[in-house]
């Protein structure tokens, strides 16, 4: 059987892969029962190490907890922040004017080429030198300021991206119709692209949310990664505290990604629903279409 994008593997391949992947399993066992050895020979898995994290409530109630929602508003805020911005970036760089498509394509390929670690430390000093922002919270702003800046000129490119994925038909129907660009871009493109769009989008979301431990590492706030500092001060599991909190933030983006993924597949349900035409569906219409030529008498 083939594929639109693949050969199916055969007898052969199937026992290459099979092969390849039994010696990348022995491998990831020999790693982790060397790096579990290390740990055990440097008494980092020692039960006083991790027991505070199941019989002490206070490292939770005191340091877990208020990090994970300091780093959870500081996510929330620039994604309220991002997400428009960026939208509105995104189409402005398609914009059939000259004078408003320069201008933001240079906005946009400015703050992508500036790591976001620069634009949060340029915001911080932007806050002490001109502006009357409280030091206690200052770091919020900073790191808010860097994430927006940064993330709103990726979601652009995404934004830019998934509307040029569609196919060129559905801009000649709406201008077939007498609609104009900007009813074009709202009512017939953006709402196709979402779905093209969402899989990205997500996964500058969950950047956005573990790029602000940038902003605990360099700039005071408390979120969750900079509460390894004082967990490890107080119960000295340095290696426990990174563990739990890797953890919490493994647990934050799974949630995330996995509501992400309930929407696409209700977002491309709805979509299909209506006859509309989303990217993944490009290359069915156009294979339909060469099929439905050839075979015509």
């Amino acid at each position: 059987m083939t594929s639109v994008l693949y050969d199916t593997p055969g007898p052969k391949a199937k026992a290459r892969n099979w092969l390849y992947t039994g010696v990348f399993v022995v491998l990831l066992g020999l790693a982790l029962w060397w790096a579990l050895s290390l740990m055990a020979e440097n008494n980092q898995l020692d039960a006083d190490k991790w027991s505070p994290f199941v019989t002490d409530s206070q490292i939770w109630t005191t340091f877990l907890i208020p990090g994970l929602l300091e780093t959870l508003k500081a996510g929330a805020i620039s994604m309220v922040i991002a997400l428009p911005l960026g939208a509105l970036l995104g189409i402005g760089r398609l914009s059939d004017h000259a004078w408003v498509r320069v201008p933001v394509g240079t906005v946009v390929e400015f703050f992508r080429a500036i790591p976001v670690l620069m634009l949060m430390l340029f915001g911080y000093q932007l806050y002490v030198q001109f502006t009357g922002v409280p030091s206690n919270v200052r770091p919020l702003y900073a790191v808010v300021t860097g994430l927006v800046l940064y993330n709103a000129a990726v979601i652009a490119e995404i934004v830019r991206a998934g509307v040029l994925s569609l196919p060129s038909g559905q801009t000649d129907a709406a201008k077939a119709i007498g609609m104009r660009k900007g009813q074009t871009m709202a009512y017939v493109l953006i709402p196709q692209a979402v779905t093209a769009m969402l899989p990205a989008l997500v996964s500058q979301l969950v950047v956005i949310l573990k790029d602000t431990a940038l902003g605990g590492a360099l700039l005071g706030l408390a979120e969750l990664m900079s509460m390894n500092r004082q967990i490890s001060a107080n119960y000295s599991n340095p290696i426990a505290a990174l563990f739990v909190i890797a953890l919490l933030f493994i647990l934050v983006n799974f949630a995330l990604t996995t509501f992400a993924s309930w929407l696409e597949g209700r977002q491309r349900k709805s979509t299909k629903g209506t006859g509309a035409v989303v990217a993944g569906d490009v290359a069915e219409v156009d294979a339909g279409g060469a099929a439905g030529v050839g075979e015509a008498p």
